[in-house]
């Protein structure tokens, strides 16, 4: 018997790479020690990154030094990448067998888009994992002493986007304008009189409290006590342009160490 045996002759540039990783990777609020360990090892294994433009230069730092970083930034209403070149950076990337870190600020199953990157993918018959991370809303409450549910106040809370792609996104106000509601807005500074307009059209009493937290976790978080009658003036005079979560029916706890900016504007923080 004569066994006949195949050598390819293709060199080792011409061979097809085996598909790349890919992993979502929530970046957390901005304090680098909120990231979860699981987090940590995907970014320090990481060869390629395409990170959000809310992504901290804290976090950035811990990045494997090798890696490729690549800014996607998107801002409300303001200059954006668009998504579908997103989707197409992450599949070439992971097509040519680079272990890829999708990195998105917070949480990235919340507002960041994450079915419609999962869908290109598997469009491209990629694989790919979820590394969840620390939400805006988890970072705001924790910076003014309260929570997000509290028995005998609230059973429930509501996590709300202040706009889409087609500008002001519209939610079941008429709901969320019953006394004791709370709910965490986020992308709401911009719209932030429309919102007021719908609550207060709905009869929501215009001395609910509201705070913003502005780069909540962050070494220059500032945080912005008032209530809904002046919610759109205080935005206008004391927000900075950073990244803000509007907490709706929440102030301050009186022993936490937060500022409120409505109240004593010159008051040093704590």
């Amino acid at each position: 018997m004569v066994l006949h045996t195949h050598r390819s002759t293709a060199t080792p540039n011409h061979r097809i790479p085996a598909p790349g990783q890919v992993a979502f990777v929530g970046a957390g609020p901005g304090d680098a020690e909120l990231l979860t360990l699981k987090a940590l090892r995907a970014l320090q294994g990481a060869e390629v990154v395409i990170h959000d433009r809310l992504v901290s230069s804290d976090v950035l730092e811990v990045i494997n030094p090798a890696a490729r970083l690549i800014d996607v930034g998107k801002q409300g209403f303001g200059l954006s990448t668009a998504q579908t070149d997103i989707n197409s950076l992450i599949v070439k990337h992971a097509h040519a067998g680079d272990r890829v870190v999708r990195l998105k600020g917070g949480d990235c199953t919340l507002f960041a888009r994450l079915d419609e990157e999962i869908d290109a993918l598997e469009g491209a018959d990629l694989s790919w994992t979820i590394v969840p991370g620390i939400t805006a809303a988890s970072a705001a409450v924790a910076s003014i002493g309260q929570s997000l549910t509290c028995r005998g106040r609230n059973g429930s809370v509501r996590f709300l986007t202040g706009h889409d792609t087609n500008g002001f996104a519209d939610q079941d106000w008429k709901a969320i304008a019953h006394s004791g509601e709370v709910a965490a807005i986020y992308m709401g500074v911009k719209t932030a009189r429309l919102i007021q307009g719908r609550l207060l059209m709905h009869g929501l009493d215009p001395n609910t409290p509201v705070t913003i937290v502005e780069n909540a976790s962050r070494p220059h978080e500032r945080i912005i006590a008032t209530i809904l009658s002046r919610l759109p003036v205080d935005l206008a005079t004391y927000c900075s342009g950073g990244p803000a979560l509007t907490l709706l029916g929440l102030a301050p706890r009186a022993s936490s160490k937060s500022l409120s900016y409505t109240e004593s504007p010159k008051q040093e923080l704590a």
